[in-house]
């Protein structure tokens, strides 16, 4: 069965931009399968576009670990593997305990309230039936942190390096019994950050992406071993 997905064009952002965002979407929500091949005539006549900018996005989506170029075979949706989510979360751990620690010393108070608001939006976000909204509003929240570090080397890596966790974001994400708990960890941690506490919020953030890590893992298990699950 083809997936049910189409291209919103936008006046104000290239087409390019447009086609990656709605193949990185595709991908995200599930629209396009793990394993899937992502055929350049195919999905340009779907999507009523060139190969070109398909081409183009195909690209950008291997960048962010999403597409994987399989040779004499081409382009495919890449499996959320073991070994893939641990590389990236245990480096994405590190960073954010050192975000932590030197945000700890640099936040402003200004700073702190846009932090309370993203966790408000991060909330609201909640009642919606939409994961990557909600994945935008938990980016959103800790994006306030890396930049209130004012470290410009330490935003540029976590930067790049969210770009390939935002898939393990989503998958966490879609267990709404941990919905609670991260809000909940978001307002601790905020707590820590404007009173200074440096290594409660180190615990807090180190925490927060090993519960991540968990979830993801016991996914991948169970899609990879569905007789087990009940």
């Amino acid at each position: 069965m083809e997936a049910d997905f189409g291209a919103e064009m936008n006046e104000y952002l290239p087409l390019r931009d447009v086609v990656f965002q709605t193949l990185r979407q595709a991908i995200l929500r599930g629209e396009l399968k793990p394993g899937e091949r992502l055929m350049e005539v195919r999905l340009a006549k779907k999507l009523g576009v060139s190969r070109t900018p398909i081409r183009e996005a195909i690209r950008k989506l291997e960048l962010e670990g999403l597409v994987l170029m399989i040779p004499r075979r081409g382009a495919e949706v890449a499996e959320i593997t073991e070994k893939s989510m641990r590389d990236v979360l245990e480096v994405r751990r590190a960073l954010e305990v050192l975000a932590v620690s030197l945000s700890c010393d640099r936040i402003s108070g200004e700073q702190i309230e846009a932090l309370k608001e993203a966790a408000e939006e991060f909330d609201r976000s909640l009642t919606l039936d939409d994961v990557t909204r909600t994945a935008e509003a938990d980016v959103h929240f800790h994006d306030i942190i890396y930049r209130s570090t004012d470290n410009q080397r330490l935003i540029q890596l976590l930067s790049n390096l969210g770009e390939q966790m935002y898939r393990y974001r989503v998958e966490y994400l879609k267990h709404r019994e941990f919905h609670p708990q991260i809000s909940r960890e978001h307002k601790e941690l905020i707590s820590y950050l404007e009173a200074g506490q440096k290594g409660q919020a180190e615990e807090k953030i180190a925490v927060h992406i090993d519960k991540q890590a968990q979830a993801v893992l016991e996914t991948i298990r169970r899609n990879r071993n569905p007789e087990k699950t009940e």
